[in-house]
């Protein structure tokens, strides 16, 4: 028993010195062997960079035809036939409606005979002056004769003119039977069909007509851009972009016109776009997201993911020698994702856009590859 003892305390001594001589691996030797290692954090970098930027306003505007026309009939009678589709393209002097033309064609009938018998009668009355001035030159006649065969005939000329006039006006209500396009555009759907008795007085029209290149798009802007917005009209440079909401599709145009008087409530000033929209893209009526470009400047822009906020104002962190250094700057305004910055950048630094919440100043930084579609 007291050999079994004895050979216990043997083996547990050698325990505590093998475990004295190896604490150096169970306990952290490595980092006990040396100073410890600064931390350092994954980033992802981006450009500071130099270059022209839009001076532009965001606004929500409206679509509105440059011409809209409700097509009505200006005589009392039958539609005959209707040339075109539904909400079908229209060009101009295309005929889109036929109305009964029978009666107007009677009467046309009617004047035109009325003005060959007058003129045949101015032409008997001419023969009889000539003749009447022949006789009275061999004494044959009276001068009261001559005069009234001259009296009839400027009467019959007279007569004549009345006749024609009157056909002139028949052959104008012929024309209102036959409706045409006044201009390109695309047409609503008809309000009447085939046998359908139209008349002047109907309050509601035919079909209308919009125009649809080009269209305009009507938008507020505050009163503040008013001056620079002139100045922009007067060379020439305004540009107006609009985009249909949730859609890639847009069309761009220039400022057309701006009212002439500023809303006393609300500041506001209506401006109007001019967009050629050949491809049809903009539809009057729908709400589009507008953006006026007053003016390009240059200036410095980084991602607006850059800039950090703080209770001293806006900074961002600038890696120099693979630390990160906590930049102030003032950010004028943001276009498309990018801010623009007035003070505290010139260009070209790099500026850390993701893993901002781990730094501070003087954190060393090792730049990662940016996610796909970041």
């Amino acid at each position: 028993m007291k050999k079994r003892s004895t050979i216990a305390v043997v083996v547990l001594a050698g325990l505590v010195v093998v475990g004295y001589a190896t604490r150096s691996h169970w306990m952290g030797g490595e980092k006990a062997a040396g100073p410890a290692r600064a931390r350092v954090v994954a980033v992802e970098l981006a450009k500071a960079q130099r270059k022209p930027v839009p001076v532009d306003v965001d606004a929500i505007g409206m679509v509105t035809p440059m011409s809209s026309v409700a097509l009505k009939s200006r005589l009392e009678t039958t539609i005959m036939s209707v040339h075109f589709e539904d909400g079908a393209k229209v060009k101009e002097g295309d005929l889109l409606f036929t109305l009964d033309s029978r009666q107007i064609d009677a009467q046309i009938e009617q004047a035109e005979g009325t003005l060959a018998r007058d003129q045949a009668q101015l032409a008997g009355a001419e023969r009889d002056v000539r003749r009447f001035a022949d006789l009275i030159g061999k004494g044959a006649t009276t001068q009261v004769s001559l005069d009234n065969a001259r009296t009839q005939t400027d009467i019959l000329a007279g007569t004549i003119k009345a006749d024609q006039a009157m056909l002139d006006n028949l052959k104008v209500q012929k024309s209102f039977t036959m409706i045409r396009a006044p201009f390109s555009g695309r047409i609503s759907a008809a309000n009447v069909k085939v046998g359908n008795f139209v008349r002047p007085a109907d309050t509601a029209s035919l079909a209308v007509i919009n125009q649809m290149a080009p269209v305009y798009v009507t938008f507020t802007v505050p009163q503040r851009v008013l001056a620079d917005l002139r100045d922009a009209m007067t060379a020439d440079t305004t540009k107006v972009i609009a985009t249909i909401p949730n859609s890639e599709r847009s069309e761009t145009g220039k400022v057309a016109m701006v009212e002439n008087t500023v809303d006393s409530t609300t500041g506001m000033v209506t401006v109007r776009g001019i967009m050629n929209n050949a491809s049809e893209v903009l539809w009057p009526g729908i709400l589009v997201q507008t953006k006026l470009i007053v003016r390009v400047e240059e200036g410095v822009v980084v991602p607006t993911v850059a800039v950090q906020r703080s209770q001293t104002g806006n900074f961002v962190f600038v890696v120099k020698d693979g630390k990160a250094q906590v930049q102030p700057v003032e950010v004028d305004r943001t276009f498309q994702g990018q801010s623009v910055i007035t003070t505290g950048l010139s260009g070209n630094e790099d500026v850390v856009v993701d893993g901002q919440l781990l730094l501070t100043q003087g954190t060393q930084v090792e730049a990662r590859t940016r996610k796909a579609g970041a």
